[in-house]
């Protein structure tokens, strides 16, 4: 009572305002704003009266107020490739994490790699009125996006762009983190490499190998195209793929996996060979350290936390063009990559 009794502008029975706090702590309503949200802009000695102010009444921010105000739903959506994959747990982590750092809440779901179910997914967050999108896209063609996007709904794709929309988009470098891996094969001594990789329309799979080629052609080396598969991940085609590549005398001596799920396959299928075939995979995989496994590795949890800030910052007012982000890669030498090929004859 004695509070409201020195702040008679409170009139929302004992519940303090920031009005309230602002009197009490002798400075302006924006100053007591950036307190209470973290942002920037404060002497210590002015946060420290205001959080001095906001205990002695007891000040709670009213998010549901706040949400409100600003037309959001305090939600983003993730439609993911597969909640399976590994490579996607930490990047999941990674937007869960700045989404509670913001106040929000998280929904995903699994594409499937399938187009229709993309859209399905993406329009369904949309229809629960998420305030923005994180999509890893299964689909090549993004347009009906844009009542969305013009909508408010902010929306970042990551991993692979968005197909004939401009909108933000965070990758990874796969065509240089392919071209350093099979650098590093044709180093080692290598002449005769096979790259096995995804689904020809995903973006990824067509930047790594455009990164093969360009290694192979920087090497002034001829690729065959017996050396060359691209498809399903599963591991029949896989390992077919890479038995046929191995075959003969002038099989390859060396394999690049385009992923984490061609890799698994490839030590599966290496591993019971009594001739030695180096291998680099792109991603890191589990158990690839003891395995002694050969990476080119990107930073999935890096990705997902690099798209959810930009996505706040576009829900916060950011209005600048479509942003392209990408990250580098890094190789990683374990042993597997550095084997030399055998000796001929």
């Amino acid at each position: 009572m004695a509070d409201n009794a020195r702040h008679p502008e409170s009139r929302y029975g004992n519940r303090p305002t920031m009005k309230d706090v602002a009197a009490r702590a002798g400075v302006g309503l924006k100053t007591v704003s950036r307190v209470v949200n973290g942002e920037p802009g404060v002497t210590p000695d002015t946060e420290r009266r205001v959080q001095e102010a906001i205990e002695a009444l007891g000040f709670r921010r009213n998010d549901s107020a706040r949400v409100l105000r600003k037309g959001r739903t305090a939600s983003i959506g993730l439609v993911l490739e597969d909640l399976a994959d590994p490579f996607y747990g930490p990047l999941s982590r990674a937007v869960e994490e700045v989404a509670r750092e913001h106040g929000a809440l998280l929904i995903n779901g699994s594409s499937a790699e399938d187009a229709d179910r993309e859209q399905e997914l993406v329009l369904a967050f949309c229809a629960r009125r998420v305030d923005g999108l994180i999509v890893i896209p299964a689909g090549s063609d993004h347009r009906y996006l844009e009542p969305e996007i013009k909508a408010g709904v902010a929306t970042v794709f990551v991993d692979r762009p968005a197909g004939r929309i401009d909108a933000d988009v965070v990758l990874s470098d796969s065509f240089g983190g392919a071209r350093a891996g099979v650098a590093h094969l044709i180093a080692h001594g290598h002449r005769r490499i096979g790259f096995i990789g995804d689904q020809p329309r995903i973006h990824t799979a067509t930047e790594r190998l455009r990164g093969y080629h360009a290694a192979m052609a920087d090497a002034e080396l001829p690729v065959d195209e017996a050396w060359v598969s691209l498809g399903s991940t599963s591991p029949e085609r896989v390992r077919e793929a890479a038995e046929s590549m191995l075959a003969g005398p002038d099989g390859v001596t060396a394999l690049f996996a385009g992923n984490n799920r061609v890799t698994v396959t490839a030590v599966r299928v290496l591993a019971g060979r009594e001739r030695p075939v180096a291998l680099v995979g792109f991603d890191d995989i589990e158990l690839a350290d003891l395995l002694g496994i050969t990476v080119i590795s990107q930073d999935a949890a890096t990705l997902g936390r690099t798209a959810a800030e930009l996505l706040f910052r576009r829900l916060d007012g950011a209005d600048e063009t479509p942003a392209r982000l990408e990250l580098p890669t890094v190789l990683i030498q374990r042993g597997s990559g550095e084997l030399p090929p055998p000796a001929r004859g």
